[in-house]
């Protein structure tokens, strides 16, 4: 069945942020679901999939996004439930640093796109590196990872690559390993839940002249990763980034997915679609079509260090105005039960997936 795709949402905002401990709040009721993407005797073919032929696939696979029978409407003005405390995670490298100001909009390294496939179709969705114990976490849509077409539970062949551009691979391949997200999306295809954290084995490049791979070391030691803000205020300028591909409802091809793009501005709540459970969304004007999917909702952004505070991720968006166009799109609002899915992620270790003879294959163990 082909995916209606649908575009990246802003991030819920707010002034006077403090540094909170990875300690989540107090939940009721099951909260997580996790699900294994690639083990050892995966990993490696997964890689082969997307990087033989030159990277044919990568530039062959379609925009991804929910399914909706109608645009995600603004219903009426007010502010989320927020279920505790306000509360961030520094991004890498910013643990015991200030905030900078910049005037200049330079793109995020962490920010990238995932390719998976279901059946025999090629997909692409957007991501970004994020803060973790090890360095080796992906915050995505949930819709990027669980497979929302069939009985499997996970997509296949799921990889990350930061900085993608043209095809190309600057910081080379991150395999997913395992995915965790809430349990209402994960059983229910609740869109208020429309989020995923991965966990990446270190990534993989190829050396031209030795005809070997590469091991590149964990994804946030070559990219950074943003930080985390959940229970904030919504209405706190944003930045957005994905890789949007797909055409506008009036058949126009304005954006290719080959580059990065962004959006900014101030999100606005709730934002409802009944028929993907979408109740408590917040939105976003931005013209980002399909592919932007899972692209970060970024608060405090500085553009001099290109870091700020995941807050959001795109799930849904589309046409509000009938003219053919995007022009809008949404994301889960980031609660204390976000932040519970995230911590389940933070503490685990991935490993690599080049030996010293520089084939493929798990050659790091540790206990998790």
């Amino acid at each position: 069945m082909k995916k209606h795709v649908l575009l990246p949402i802003g991030a819920i905002a707010a002034a006077g942020l403090a540094a909170t401990a990875l300690t989540a709040p107090a939940q009721a009721g099951r909260v997580l679901s996790s699900a294994k993407l690639a083990g050892p005797a995966q990993a490696g073919p997964t890689v082969k999939f997307w990087l033989d032929g030159g990277g044919s696939k990568l530039k062959a696979a379609d925009p991804y996004g929910m399914e909706h029978n109608t645009v995600p409407k603004h219903i009426s003005k007010g502010a989320p439930a927020a279920d505790g405390k306000p509360g961030i995670v520094p991004a890498i490298g910013d643990e015991k640093k200030t905030t900078a100001k910049s005037k200049n909009v330079n793109l995020p390294k962490t920010v990238g796109r995932v390719f998976f496939s279901i059946g025999s179709g090629l997909y692409s969705c957007s991501a970004s590196s994020v803060q973790s114990a090890y360095h080796n976490l992906v915050a995505t849509a949930g819709h990027c990872v669980y497979d929302i077409e069939s009985n499997h539970q996970v997509v296949d062949n799921w990889v990350f690559i930061p900085g993608y551009y043209d095809g190309k691979a600057p910081w080379g391949v991150y395999v997913g390993k395992q995915a965790f997200t809430h349990y209402d999306f994960d059983v229910y295809e609740d869109a208020d839940r429309d989020y995923s954290f991965v966990t990446v084995y270190s990534g993989i490049g190829w050396d031209y002249q030795k005809n070997v791979y590469k091991d590149l070391g964990p994804l946030g030691n070559n990219v950074g990763g943003q930080g985390l803000a959940y229970n904030q205020k919504v209405g706190a300028p944003v930045f957005v980034f994905g890789y949007p591909a797909a055409p506008h409802g009036d058949g126009n091809y304005v954006w290719t997915g080959e580059k990065l793009k962004w959006c900014y501005g101030k999100p606005y709540f709730p934002v409802k679609e009944a028929s993907v459970k979408a109740e408590e969304q917040v939105g976003l004007k931005c013209s980002m079509t399909g592919g932007s999917s899972g692209g970060p909702w970024i608060l405090k952004y500085s553009s001099a260090r290109r870091l700020g505070y995941i807050n959001g991720v795109t799930s849904l968006g589309g046409d509000t105005d009938d003219n053919g166009r995007s022009d809008m799109i949404s994301s889960p609002y980031f609660d204390g039960e976000t932040y519970g899915v995230y911590k389940a992620a933070y503490s685990l270790w991935s490993g690599s997936l080049v030996r010293k003879d520089g084939t493929l294959g798990i050659t790091e163990a540790k206990s998790e």
